[in-house]
Order: C-alpha cells, then sequence, then structure tokens
C-alpha cells in the first residue's frame, strides 16, 4: 500500500544546509520506495533578503552574520564538502566566491512550480551556485537553467523582467515566518510535522516511517 504525503520543503538556493537536507530527504524517499508517494512542493526562504544585487564576499558576509573565524569557516566547509559527497552532490567551495540576493530566483521557483518543473530548476540553482560558482541572480544564468529543465525561456525572460510573482513569494515567505519557522531547511509533512536541518537520510527515514505509520 502506497501512502501520499505533502512535503513543503522551505528552503534558499543561496544555503548549503539545504542541499544536504535535500539529497537526504531524496535518499530516504528512494528506501522508502512504493511505501510512499511525495508531492515536493518548494517553498521560499531568503537567508539574506536585504543583499544588494552585486552580492557580497562570502568571507566577510559569515563572518559580519555569524562572527566565524577563518578556521571555523574552513571546518564548515570541510564538513559541508563530506556530507555532500558521501550524498553525490559536489561542493567547489574555492567557486563560491560570493553570496548573493535570490528573490528573482524564488520568483522563476514559483512560477516553475505552476509549470510542473520545480525541483529540476531547484536542483539546477543548487549545482549552478554550489557546483560552478554561478551567480543565481543573474538573468542570464536563471535564463539558462529554465531553457535547461524545460522551460519556456521567453515567458522567463518577461517574469524577471517584471515583477511577476513577487507578491505571491512574499506571501509564502511571510506565511511560514508567522508559523515559526526563522531558519532552512524546514521540511515540513502534511502540513503538520516538522523536519528541521540537513539531516542524514536515515533519520528522514525513520521520521516518514513514523509519520506513515500515523497515517
Amino acid at each position: 500500500m502506497t501512502t501520499s504525503i505533502k512535503i513543503d520543503f522551505v528552503s534558499d538556493v543561496s544555503c548549503p544546509w539545504c542541499v544536504i537536507g535535500l539529497k537526504g530527504l531524496q535518499q530516504a524517499l528512494a528506501n522508502l520506495g512504493d511505501a510512499v508517494h511525495a508531492d515536493i512542493h518548494f517553498q521560499p526562504f531568503e537567508l539574506n533578503p536585504e543583499m544588494a544585487a552585486e552580492g557580497q564576499d562570502i568571507s566577510e558576509h559569515i563572518a559580519e552574520k555569524y562572527g566565524s573565524t577563518p578556521e571555523q569557516m574552513a571546518q564548515s566547509r570541510a564538513m559541508m564538502r563530506e556530507r555532500g559527497f558521501d550524498l553525490g552532490f559536489t561542493f567547489n567551495m574555492q567557486q563560491r566566491g560570493r553570496i548573493y540576493n535570490t528573490f528573482d530566483a524564488h520568483r522563476l521557483l514559483h512560477w516553475a512550480d505552476l509549470e510542473g518543473r520545480q525541483q529540476p530548476l531547484k536542483e539546477a540553482l543548487f549545482e549552478a551556485y554550489f557546483t560552478n560558482g554561478e551567480n543565481p541572480a543573474a538573468h542570464a544564468v536563471l535564463l539558462r537553467l529554465a531553457g535547461e529543465v524545460g522551460l519556456d525561456q521567453v515567458v522567463a525572460a518577461q517574469i524577471l523582467a517584471s515583477d511577476a510573482y513577487g507578491a505571491d513569494v512574499r506571501e509564502r515567505e511571510q506565511f511560514f515566518q508567522s508559523q515559526g519557522i526563522s531558519s532552512v531547511p524546514a521540511i515540513i509533512i502534511n502540513e503538520r510535522h516538522l523536519i528541521s536541518g540537513g539531516q542524514a537520510p536515515e533519520v528522514f527515514e525513520q521520521a516518514l516511517r513514523q509519520i506513515i505509520a500515523l497515517s
């Protein structure tokens, strides 16, 4: 018997632990096989909503925002690389020199959800930023990725040139913040059960099995 579940994956394009959380969740769902069918929707969360268009040096940003020392940053990067490698994702930290505004990426992701191509675009954005060091705020990058995942680039260009879906993204952000979400990733199952952070696949699998048993 297959149990259907809805998953709201609240995250930001520039969040490395969101990559780790998504890969862990996907592995857990693969392990569960036919026991579960997951309908995943990526919900917007901006870690740095006031970030300027040109971005900021990432080491400078992390030092200012979190007070991290160079040694702590190096340790965190090494941990992310290792976790990513174990999950089949490549973090090229030397490529990721800046952090950028992600609002336009979230607008495009909102549209991609309506078009049934949200997850491929989300994964393409993660790879573009964390593996290839590309700017997820750059419209040229966003348009190329949209085309690569099968979205209409003409429509994508029209969206980016306007304020389309901006109000929708803001509404979604405010809703999840009102529900107490202040850090990401936040994985909400069936609008009731919260799993926080970039958990290991076995943690996700155990939690999903418990939720399925309650269904």
